[in-house]
């Protein structure tokens, strides 16, 4: 199965590597004077700057509480502005400032994206830039930063969040146009079929009638037994014909039912008949069986009865490990079986037609999938098998 994206299976490790950054970031511009530090810090200041460096740590939960970082960073901010104005506790070396931390930005980020109410995200962060703007001190300078600070992330959110709306909607209107597109494909192939069903019954039909006609008449006007006889078989020969050609055509012109063959689910069966015979079989699936396509879950338990029933021909005594891998974008089937322990049965091997393997790899070709088959290193049979996890039908479309 083809891996997500590092950045989607380590989403925690990214944001605490993102709080440490800002921690880090924060702490580094506060001592610098690009905030509120005084000239002469004293206890207070270093406490504040302990408890800064705790509300930017609160990134860490800007996916699953993205409210509660808005308002830990918003106290925060809130408690710095009331000790510098109007308690004057604390004197910041420059006063034209921001005093809320950069961290104020990605916190404003996580409301409009992760939060289930939006009108509540839009309250919080309308009282977050109301808390770093300070309109109580009103500067253009500040109240510009603060607006800029804390509207860049919801509005890069709303961007995001617009643009997954669209890739969704335009996936989900091409998936759409492609099942409807097989289905018209599969209508007008049974439209052909009909076409052709009739044809070759109108074609056929007739000179077989009129072959049974004529014998039927041989057989009246011959002089000799031996004739007569040999009338009436090949009268009785074509009405047979006729009898096994009406139900061909009758099984063209029908909508082709559905196959009843097993899909994958089916194997464990499939395996228990044939330990059942005397073939020990070990089964090893792996990944998501749910990504095969109920076409390719079919072809699959073909290709496993197949060298099943070549390992009962050909292998006797032979122990056989069965491994599928669902994959996102293949299936891939290996069967191999160990070398034989006894001598097979002529009448056995003469049983079938010889063209198992011929079949079987047409089959694949059909869904564009791939097929090896030929001796193993270590005396035995391999055959592996290769393929597309999602072939389209009318049936998948249907489903769908």
């Amino acid at each position: 199965m083809t891996e997500a994206p590092w950045h989607h299976r380590h989403r925690v490790v990214i944001d605490v590597a993102l709080a440490v950054v800002f921690v880090l970031l924060d702490t580094g511009t506060t001592l610098a004077g690009g905030s509120w530090w005084p000239e002469r810090p004293g206890p207070l200041a270093w406490g504040l700057l302990g408890a800064q460096a705790l509300a930017c740590s609160s990134l860490v939960l800007r996916r699953r509480a993205p409210l509660t970082v808005v308002v830990v960073l918003g106290l925060f901010t809130l408690v710095v502005t009331l000790l510098i104005s109007p308690a004057h506790a604390l004197t910041p070396a420059s006063a034209g400032n921001v005093w809320a931390p950069f961290a104020t930005v990605v916190a404003a980020y996580g409301p409009p994206f992760h939060s289930r109410d939006r009108r509540v995200a839009y309250v919080a962060l309308g009282l977050l830039t109301f808390v770093v703007a300070r309109p109580w001190e009103p500067s253009a300078t500040i109240i510009t930063l603060a607006v800029l600070r804390t509207a860049v992330g919801p509005l890069l959110a709303l961007y995001l969040d617009a643009r997954r709306r669209l890739v969704l909607a335009l996936t989900e209107r091409a998936e759409r146009a492609e099942r409807e597109r097989h289905l018209l494909a599969e209508q007008a192939r049974d439209e052909e079929r009909a076409r052709l069903a009739g044809e070759m019954h109108d074609v056929v039909t007739h000179r077989v009638s009129l072959m049974v006609l004529q014998a039927g008449a041989l057989r009246m006007t011959a002089t000799d037994e031996a004739t007569r006889q040999a009338a009436e078989d090949l009268r009785a020969a074509g009405c047979q014909a006729l009898d096994e050609l009406r139900d061909l055509v009758g099984i063209l012109r029908r909508a082709p039912e559905e196959d009843t063959t097993p899909t994958a689910d089916g194997l464990a069966t499939l395996v228990a008949e044939s330990t059942a015979v005397g073939v020990p079989v070990e089964l090893v699936e792996s990944g998501d069986r749910s990504l095969a396509s109920p076409v390719v879950g079919r072809t699959a338990y073909r290709i496993v009865r197949e060298a099943l029933t070549n390992v009962r021909k050909h292998a006797p005594g032979a122990r056989v490990t069965v491994r599928l891998r669902y994959e996102e974008a293949h299936l891939r089937i290996d069967v191999h079986n160990t070398p034989p322990t006894g001598r097979p049965s002529a009448a056995l091997v003469g049983s079938g037609s010889g063209l198992g393997i011929v079949t079987l790899r047409q089959r694949i070709e059909l869904v564009h999938g791939t097929l090896r088959a030929g001796p193993a290193p270590d005396g035995g049979f391999r055959l592996e098998a290769v393929l597309p996890a999602y072939v389209p039908t009318a049936e998948s479309a249907v489903g769908a």
